[in-house]
């Protein structure tokens, strides 16, 4: 991701902000402009809690280049609490405990850097919870 998107983004990111349909209540995260329920054009913004659980998952043995230290890696569809799902990596897991239907937490963590004197950027990545 570009330096200056990821920079825009921080904010959202770090507080885990959503936006939240005022037609029919559908919460989006991340925002965006249309509501894919009700069409609507309005949205609050409000924080999601952190927690979920994971719709299914895949592990990454064979990562794109950017990855490759990392292998194997688990991806997770995850359904957080207040309804929106997202994909993201899964963080400190272990491959026979990883399971449909775990709960997680997400935490802000480190993603990727580009090479060693690039920016690091950060995300959000799944844990399970314990």
């Amino acid at each position: 991701m570009p330096t200056a998107r990821a920079w825009r983004e921080y904010p959202r990111r770090y507080r885990y902000e959503a936006a939240v349909c005022t037609g029919c209540g559908k919460w989006h995260f991340p925002a965006r402009l249309v509501c894919d329920a009700c069409r609507g054009e309005e949205f609050e913004t409000k924080t999601m809690r952190r927690t979920g659980k994971i719709l299914t998952y895949t592990v990454i043995r064979v990562p794109p280049a950017p990855f490759k230290d990392e292998a194997p890696f688990a991806v997770a569809v995850v359904e957080m609490d207040d309804g929106p799902r997202l994909t993201t990596q899964v963080a400190d897991w272990k491959e026979d405990e990883l399971q449909i239907g775990q709960k997680v937490r997400l935490e802000f963590r480190r993603i990727q850097s580009d090479g060693e004197a690039g920016p690091i950027h950060y995300g959000y990545k799944a844990v399970p919870v314990k």
